[in-house]
């Protein structure tokens, strides 16, 4: 099969709610063509719904990288730096975003969202605690401390394994303590002079102890955890109340076109589908902002290495405000940018 085969069977689980199985053949689709920043802009947006943030984050820069005029891919950065709380990181891509794709106002919803976050974040970290008056002849409650949790994780899945992230930064591997049950993940952190850190959690469903692995890295931690058995864990630990759901049916990707676990019965003609597509993109006449950026992604689609390595470097580091095909003149120097008359050049976080 080709890559855009893998992308349309991904897109068509992507509709019937199959997040997973998108991810997944999206990846396929991926490991056939890497150069398309289509397929990592869709897998982010499979990876968003499966509240896989981290990895969105990735293929949201990776498509920025291979196009930095897509404007969705500023757009899924966005929305998954929300989700992570990264309230400035995800300002600035929207930002961007909303300067290629000036009539789209989803960007300016988002970037309103962004500055309530960072003003309560502020207010909260520069609010005093002020203690309440007690009477003079009442005696003085004791005080009670809310102990937040010392590091903050997370975790996303794929089919056959959970991975947890536990973000510590500059963990001495010696310090750190990872073990394995049938149903249990054992984690402890103890650096000397702070108190101890400790994940005990009971695992929504089994795993195999031999086959998990983790990797410490400068700011975090990275744990694979391989499922015993493969279906959808719908939360890390286990609790009784929640029910076991059913296995994924994962078929093997053949010349048939497979039959993949949906609620819905509708059927979709995507080869016709596609062709319509592709009928109206090339008959639309685009005017303006969205004429010229459709003209620069033609350009950077139909160019030579040289010409993508000038384009992509002279955007980044001019902050969106220089794009040249040039590589003999960009290569060598850095691209300095210019805001226009009236506005001011901020940056971006990758």
């Amino acid at each position: 099969m080709t890559a855009s085969e893998f992308a349309e069977k991904a897109k068509e689980a992507f509709l019937d709610d199959e997040f997973i199985l998108a991810v997944d053949l999206y990846s396929k689709a991926i490991d056939f063509d890497p150069n398309n920043p289509d397929f990592f802009v869709d897998r982010a947006q499979a990876n968003i719904k499966l509240n896989n943030f981290t990895e969105a984050v990735a293929d949201a820069n990776k498509a920025i990288e291979l196009d930095p005029m897509m404007a969705k891919a500023y757009l899924r950065k966005g929305i998954a730096c929300l989700k992570l709380e990264e309230y400035h990181t995800a300002k600035a891509a929207l930002e961007t975003g909303a300067s290629i794709a000036q009539s789209d106002s989803r960007f300016n919803k988002l970037i309103k969202e962004c500055d309530e976050l960072i003003a309560e974040e502020t207010k909260d970290l520069a609010k005093p605690l002020m203690p309440n008056p007690q009477p003079t002849d009442a005696p003085a409650p004791q005080a009670v401390t809310l102990i937040k949790p010392k590091y903050r994780h997370e975790y996303y899945q794929k089919p056959e394994e959970v991975i947890v992230t536990i973000f510590a930064k500059g963990i001495p591997a010696k310090n750190l303590a990872v073990d394995f049950g049938e149903q249990i993940l054992s984690v402890t952190i103890d650096v000397p002079g702070e108190d101890a850190y400790h994940l005990q959690p009971r695992l929504f469903g089994k795993i195999i102890p031999e086959k998990c692995r983790f990797e410490v890295m400068s700011t975090k931690i990275e744990i694979r955890l391989a499922k015993a058995e493969v279906f959808n864990w719908t939360s890390l630990e286990y609790r009784k109340e929640i029910v076991v759901p059913q296995k994924l049916n994962v078929s093997s990707v053949g010349s048939q076109r497979p039959s993949y676990p949906s609620s819905k019965s509708k059927t979709r003609d995507w080869d016709k589908l596609e062709a319509q597509v592709k009928k109206e993109e090339k008959e639309e006449k685009l005017e303006g902002d969205a004429g010229l950026n459709k003209l620069f992604r033609d350009i950077f689609q139909n160019a030579d290495e040289d010409t993508r390595r000038a384009m992509n470097k002279s955007f980044l580091e001019s902050h969106g405000t220089v794009l040249s095909t040039d590589w003999k003149d960009v290569g060598s120097k850095k691209v300095e940018g210019s805001a226009p008359e009236g506005m001011e050049m901020k940056k971006w976080e990758y």
